[in-house]
């Protein structure tokens, strides 16, 4: 597993936070509730073209293959983006289907 250097030049693991600076606070890594605690799993660079690779064996852990579609989600925290989440596409539909496919629905036959 690539380790992310902690700014103090230790290394950090699974099971370390993202840092003091996000979260210090009950609110969690980058201002959001926490979700099981946050991980750095790997540090990648982009090139000149906006592309980056995804380490093996965090495309192992995750089941990533080829031709997998990840959504990206950013956060923000007073007003300013600050945090990057990839999820599966299908299982971000999944979840907006099922948060708001009942309102949809209801909207619908009302």
């Amino acid at each position: 597993m690539a380790r992310a250097k902690r700014s103090d030049g230790r290394k950090k693991g699974r099971g370390s936070c993202c840092g003091p600076e996000c979260c210090a606070t009950e609110e969690g890594c980058c201002g959001l509730a926490p979700l099981g605690g946050c991980h750095v799993d790997a540090v990648v660079s982009v090139d000149v073209r906006g592309q980056m690779v995804l380490p093996k064996d965090v495309r192992e852990t995750f089941g990533i293959g080829a031709d997998d579609r990840l959504a990206v989600v950013s956060w923000e925290r007073g007003g300013r983006p600050c945090c990057l989440t990839l999820l599966r596409a299908d299982e971000l539909a999944d979840a907006v289907r099922r948060t708001y496919g009942p309102v949809l629905g209801d909207a619908v036959r009302g």
